[in-house]
């Protein structure tokens, strides 16, 4: 729970005051021109590509087709010569960004592959698609497009590159492609090629591909059905108006689980919706106060769960617990997947980001483990994910992925459904939910506290905090514990993680600069009580405030 303030309207249901104009939204997507000069309206891959909002200027047409046409150089540079898998969720300037990516991509004569129904397409099932066509191909391999900025309010927009691994673009294609698109934004679109949208629609490089399909036939590799339906559990997922929402269906049908659909609804203002902690919509199914619709069902069903606005993060409901924290699910579903997929070699490792609780430290060391700790960014785990060398890959902020039964790949980037449906396969083969496995898991290897803080910095703070060393950060002890390891680089990578993290013996935190706002955020987490939290927490922000003054 973090300590940051809470608005009178988080977890009630959203006011029409606090909805945002559709219209005018999508009127200024294509009236408003960004300013190549002014840093906000520039393309800003972070790490989850190009967001924004049309309103003012960092999410418009002219950022697309800049985009698009710079991902069309790249596959150039790159020999990618197969074909484009292409998907967009249910925020209002998806359609329209898609529309714009279309026209640049037919005009450039690139093979793309369309959702078949024309329905909504999550972000795993375009991670799948290019896994499959790639799979045993040394040449023509396939990439692609994903047009979602994730679970943030109604008025964003997101634009994201999936190269031939199917995972996030790493940092040397994202500033590529970014100083490429920037060029054509400077230079008022010259040298982007396109077409009429219609035109783009009817030409020959243009066909269909049936995400849904494919991807929910293939699930079974993932998850074990047969031992949800032999328990006769009753489940429920809420999609909260996101890109599965024609999803689960198929999947009760298919897999003949008993699985209740709670909302097929889509609303591009998302006013269903119960309010976040600061007074936004926001699709966050880790947020206990944006999940206060499937809160109310914890009761009725066995298990009960949500995934965000492009499918790619999961939260989980149970009897026991509410919503589990996403760190406690992250743990409870590395115990288990290590312990129950008998097929995948001793050697996988478990991957985490420096922000992830260390009760995952405490969880490799039972099983026999190796650790591999990354920067924040799911795109650290996608070349392990490919390879196989990761059986699983997993965030703070409730993204993962894992392979499939039989240790090969699944997806690359998050996938919010197979964790959502595994919390079923859990609650099945254990007897017990993953509320009661996380608090078996916590009597065996102690119970961690966490919080998170954030506190104003302005752009020159914020750069001071990345680039701080190890070195520059004197300190023998944290909170009364000794001081273990001060690091800027990921102990399982060695990439800079973009600003600190301290350990002590019995606690640690982590300070960073946020992508997107002017502030920064530290992290924190004890195994031992409150005050202990408190703290590190207090010594943290002196620590940091010292070195960014």
């Amino acid at each position: 729970m973090s300590t940051e303030k809470i608005s009178p309207l988080a977890g009630n249901p959203a006011p029409p005051s606090i909805l945002v104009d559709i219209g005018k939204l999508l009127a200024a997507y294509t009236d408003i021109h960004p300013d190549a000069s002014n840093p906000a309206q520039r393309v800003a891959f972070g790490t989850s590509g190009h967001r924004g909002t049309s309103f003012d200027g960092s999410f418009n047409e002219w950022h697309i087709l800049a985009i698009t046409q710079a991902i069309c150089d790249c596959r150039s540079k790159e020999s990618v010569t197969g074909p484009l898998y292409i998907g967009y969720d249910t925020h209002a300037l998806s359609k329209p960004a898609f529309k714009s990516a279309m026209m640049v991509l037919a005009a450039n004569n690139v093979q793309v592959l369309t959702s078949k129904r024309g329905e909504f397409t999550p972000t795993p099932a375009i991670s799948h698609a290019i896994l499959v066509h790639n799979r045993g191909r040394a040449a023509g391999l396939a990439d692609g497009i994903v047009i979602t900025p994730s679970h943030n309010p109604p008025d964003n927009g997101g634009f994201k590159y999936n190269p031939v691994n199917g995972g996030p673009a790493g940092t040397e294609i994202t500033a590529w492609v970014q100083q490429r698109a920037n060029e054509y934004l400077a230079n008022r679109l010259a040298g982007v090629r396109r077409v009429p949208f219609a035109q783009a629609c009817a030409a020959t490089t243009t066909h269909t591909h049936d995400y849904l399909d494919a991807y929910v036939g293939d699930l079974a590799n993932v998850v074990d059905f047969d031992a949800i339906r032999a328990a006769g559990l009753k489940l429920a997922v809420d999609p909260l108006g996101g890109a599965g929402v024609h999803y689960w269906a198929p999947i009760a049908e298919r897999y003949r689980i008993d699985l209740t659909v709670v909302s097929e609804e889509v609303d591009p203002r998302f006013a269903f919706m119960t309010v976040d902690w600061d007074g936004k919509i926001r699709m966050d199914p880790s947020s206990e106060y944006a999940m206060q619709r499937l809160l109310a069902l914890k009761d009725k069903y066995d298990v009960v769960f949500a995934c965000d606005t492009d499918h790619d993060r999961h939260g989980i409901v149970t009897r026991s617990s509410g919503l589990l924290e996403s760190n406690h699910y992250l743990s409870v579903m590395i115990d288990f997947l290590f312990r129950e997929r008998k097929r995948w070699p001793e050697s996988v490792a478990i991957g985490k980001t420096v922000v992830s609780t260390a009760l995952i430290d405490r969880v490799a060391g039972k099983l026999g483990r190796k650790l591999y700790e990354t920067p924040v960014g799911f795109k650290w785990f996608a070349p392990g994910l490919f390879d196989g060398s990761l059986g699983f890959g997993g965030e703070e902020s409730a993204g993962a992925s894992f392979l499939r039964q039989d240790g090969s790949v699944w997806t690359t980037d998050k996938d919010g459904i197979a964790p959502a449906l595994l919390s079923a396969e859990i609650t099945a083969k254990a007897g017990s939910d993953p509320g009661e496995a996380y608090r078996a898991l916590t009597n065996e290897l102690g119970t961690p506290l966490t919080d998170r803080v954030q506190a104003v910095a302005n752009a020159i703070q914020k750069q001071k905090l990345a680039k701080l060393s190890a070195s520059e950060v004197k300190l023998d002890s944290l909170a009364g514990d000794k001081v273990t390891a001060v690091l800027d680089k990921a102990p399982g990578n060695a990439a800079p993680i973009g600003g600190i993290k301290v350990i002590a013996e019995h606690g640690w935190f982590a300070a960073r600069p946020s992508g997107t706002e002017d502030i920064y955020k530290i992290y924190a987490e004890t195994f031992r009580d409150r005050a202990h939290l408190d703290a590190i927490l207090a010594e943290a922000q002196q620590i940091v405030d010292k070195a960014i003054a």
